[in-house]
């Protein structure tokens, strides 16, 4: 097992660096009748980094571009298909973790980039592990948060009443949207309703599941965040439960573990919540474990939201820390 397990610095650490403007953004056309968003920030001739947003279904947001240093970095941001801005919005066609590794590649190949960083965190941990593992070559190093790795343990955990078993009260408001019958399969019961033909049920139980998840992301929320808003719920919910009814279009529960030998030269960063209630630690220490190349920082006080305090600086002290490394 490794041995860089640690807590995370107690020391200061560097903010987010200032707000900034693409200096290039493309609609890019992809098999299966999709448009995908990609924006390029911070220097052109720089150390070329892309990031993985989560979800699936949550979209990249301008806050993400400031966890770069923008004289030093090129910051690689795109929403993946179905959310944000790409297009069309909530389709679930032509849309899986293959179609999205395949888009990740046609970015870097649009970009001349022969290796780049990759950055990601809850699905984006996910994709950025999956893509790596089919694409060794490519990938200079991996920096994740808040480990989500798609196996059926995970999605019991959060669907199934682990995580419900901390918050009650939420955990009632959501599985009761539901008959009694259904509720031993909520992933499933949602299914019938998220892609049912009536659009207000759809949107009614979009925002359920969107503002399910909303509610435990950060430990300081309390378990009072906002309910997300109609357009952004839909691609969401209807995305992340395409993803998890379909096991994620894995081969095998657990083949990102089974997997792991590709990857084991790269360098990485694990950066976790040690109170993370949708991802918990346990999936960031079993990937350590497998992982020898990996650096594992447990935030003390955090849940899973990149917006965490200490989840915030740790992910920027690391990617300012690479730069002189």
């Amino acid at each position: 097992m490794p041995e860089n397990i640690h807590p995370a610095s107690a020391s200061p650490r560097p903010s987010l660096h200032p707000p900034r403007e693409p200096y290039r953004t493309l609609m890019m056309a992809v098999p299966g009748n999709h448009k995908v968003y990609v924006e390029e920030c911070g220097n052109p001739d720089g150390v070329p980094v892309v990031v993985l947003h989560g979800g699936p279904g949550g979209g990249c947001s301008p806050g993400m571009r400031r966890f770069f240093d923008p004289s030093h970095y090129r910051t690689i941001l795109f929403d993946q298909r179905g959310c944000g801005r790409s297009t069309p919005n909530a389709s679930v066609e032509n849309n899986t973790t293959w179609d999205l590794v395949a888009d990740i590649e046609r970015i870097r190949e649009e970009l001349k980039i022969d290796k780049w960083s990759v950055f990601g965190g809850s699905w984006g941990a996910t994709l950025a592990l999956i893509y790596a593992q089919a694409h060794p070559d490519r990938v200079k190093n991996l920096i994740l948060r808040g480990v989500f790795t798609m196996t059926k343990a995970e999605i019991a955990w959060f669907y199934g009443g682990g995580a419900g078993a901390f918050w009650p009260e939420q955990w009632r408001a959501f599985s009761h949207m539901v008959p009694k019958q259904e509720r031993n399969d909520l992933v499933a019961a949602y299914h019938k309703r998220l892609f049912g033909r009536d659009h207000a049920e759809q949107t009614r139980f979009a925002r359920a599941w969107a503002g399910w998840e909303s509610q435990l992301a950060s430990i300081n929320s309390n378990g009072q965040r906002g309910s997300p808003s109609g357009t952004y719920a839909r691609a969401f919910a209807r995305l992340e439960n395409h993803y998890f009814i379909n096991d994620g279009f894995l081969e095998e529960d657990g083949q990102i573990f089974r997997d792991m030998p590709k990857i084991q030269h790269i360098p990485g960063f694990i950066v976790q919540g040690r109170y993370d209630m949708i991802c918990p630690p346990i999936t960031s220490q079993r990937l350590h474990s497998l992982w020898p190349a990996s650096d594992l920082r447990m935030v003390t006080h955090a849940g899973h939201a990149l917006s965490e305090p200490g989840i915030t600086e740790e992910l920027v002290g690391i990617m300012d820390g690479l730069i002189t490394a």
